[in-house]
């Protein structure tokens, strides 16, 4: 009916047709705007609700992607980390994403690369069966293989994972989906791709589960914090299907949900949840599903725990002081300050780690850092290798720290040995641990966290030397050894 007229019934459903195309076009302006939009043209009932403390919604992302170009003021940048669980619709909803930016932004280029080309097609894949649901009319030519244009100048493409791909692209938004895949070479090229226009904000989304705790998601969520780049965090509880009718004592999911899942609203079946929790090692099913942490088979100290391992520790001018050295220049020098109370338990209270700078410099950074001075200091112990005259200078670093005032010490020992010493305080056969670290020790924190195996055995059975994580854990080996072997420590006179 119009101004009191009855219409006639295709007149009535091509008012309906022109609506419908009319809300179609129509900018969503709040986030349950954009709920509401997504369900009904997409058929996507997107989760949005926070189940666990710290986390996001799946639609907390799409809204921080989507509004941010329409906010006022604009942030500097629409750069965010998605961290979050298998199945959980990361691919997805990085499609829906896309859609939403090329269709009410125009000139927006978006870039997809991921770990994979077969992750990388799948995106697009999500993205071209959206199209057909009504969206090709704002196509300005037929969907290609790889890439499609919108009549807006808006455009996606999917780069494939080498650097000659992600080079030289001048883009607004980059969506890297299952970075833990992704070459490192190429991952850092790709942060140079973005760029704003006046109406655009640049992003660069990192999307991914975090498999590994050494790998490059890891890294990333690490250096978030510092760069102040959200993270937003969903698991399988944010994804879940509401949980109605079942008897939580009796169900298997208990122990990690603790009813959790009355409160879902996702879309993840509870017994396809179930038997993957059943296939899957405990490692696995916290990694994959419950975000809570990285898989750790790899690890070295799987047993080091930030919960109990990690806490307040400060200098006691009433315990022996002693440090412990490895040497570096392009690599790291490492510093550890470390006591040892009345009932064997080894604090560490500090450490200095610094590259390209020359002994002096680090001896006179090591002389100021304890109250008192050297005369606190028990014993200072370094690499071995620090004994070796140097090609161009014809001197060590043992005898340049000696002549400046620091007397150094040293076994010779295996890797294996020591770190069979580190594992023992951290966590002995009684399952007691004697190892307590200060949360000032940040970069020996995460080497202890990070420090592995080679993804692909070597035959020695000996962990990977990165260049990052093993010159603190070197450090750290060499208290141990020396100060198991006091009466037999090294000590020679130059």
């Amino acid at each position: 009916m119009a101004n009191g007229i009855i219409l006639p019934a295709n007149a009535q459903t091509q008012s309906v047709s022109c609506l419908y195309e009319s809300l179609r076009r129509t900018r969503p302006v709040t986030k349950a705007d954009l709920k509401n939009y997504i369900k009904v043209f997409l058929g996507i009932d997107v989760p949005d609700r926070q189940i666990c403390p710290e986390h996001s919604s799946p639609l907390d992302y799409l809204w921080y992607g989507f509004n941010c170009d329409f906010s006022n003021p604009k942030p500097a940048n629409a750069d965010c980390v998605v961290w979050a669980n298998r199945g959980g619709g990361k691919t997805d909803l990085a499609a829906v994403a896309t859609l939403l930016d090329c269709v009410f932004k125009p000139n927006c280029q978006v870039r997809i690369l991921a770990g994979s080309e077969e992750q990388a097609g799948r995106m697009y894949r999500y993205l071209t069966d959206f199209l057909r649901l009504g969206f090709d009319k704002f196509l300005a030519e037929p969907v290609r293989k790889t890439g499609c244009r919108f009549a807006n100048g808006s455009a996606v493409d999917v780069l494939t994972q080498s650097q000659a791909s992600v080079r030289g692209q001048h883009i607004q938004k980059l969506r890297c989906d299952e970075v833990e895949l992704f070459d490192p070479d190429v991952f850092n090229a790709a942060k140079f791709t973005t760029q704003s226009t006046d109406s655009i904000i640049a992003g660069m989304e990192t999307i991914s589960t975090m498999h590994k705790p050494y790998g490059l998601m890891q890294k990333i969520v690490s250096s978030a914090a510092k760069t102040g780049t959200p993270v937003l965090k969903w698991c399988i509880w944010e994804t879940i299907e509401k949980c109605a009718d079942r008897n939580c004592s009796q169900c298997p999911l208990w122990g990690d949900c603790a009813g959790r899942a009355k409160q879902a609203v996702g879309y993840l079946k509870i017994d396809d949840c179930i038997t993957q929790m059943r296939r899957s090692s405990r490692a696995g099913w916290e990694a994959e599903m419950l975000c809570i942490k990285p898989n750790l088979e790899n690890v070295v100290f799987d047993q080091f725990d930030t919960a109990i391992h990690v806490r307040p520790v400060e200098y006691d001018a009433n315990l022996p002081l002693y440090r412990s050295l490895d040497f570096g220049f392009a690599n790291p020098f490492v510093c550890l300050w470390i006591q040892i109370d009345s009932e064997g338990v080894v604090r560490m209270i500090d450490e200095y780690v610094r590259t390209r700078a020359t002994i002096d410099v680090h001896a006179a950074e090591l002389k100021t850092r304890i109250p008192g001075g050297e005369s606190r200091v028990i014993a200072t112990f370094c690499d071995p290798a620090g004994a070796g005259a140097n090609d161009v200078t014809g001197t060590s670093a043992v005898r340049e720290l000696r002549s400046l005032g620091i007397n150094v010490r040293y076994r010779r020992s295996g890797i294996a040995e020591g770190i069979e010493s580190i594992r023992r305080a951290i966590r002995d056969g009684a399952g007691k641990s004697r190892f307590i670290v200060s949360p000032k020790c940040a970069r020996l924190i995460e080497a202890l966290t990070c420090y592995h195996y080679p993804d692909t055995p070597t035959g020695d059975e000996l962990p990977l030397k990165d260049g990052v994580y093993d010159h603190p854990i070197d450090a750290l080996r060499y208290f141990f050894i020396n100060i198991e072997h006091t009466a037999r420590t090294g000590h020679r006179i130059y």
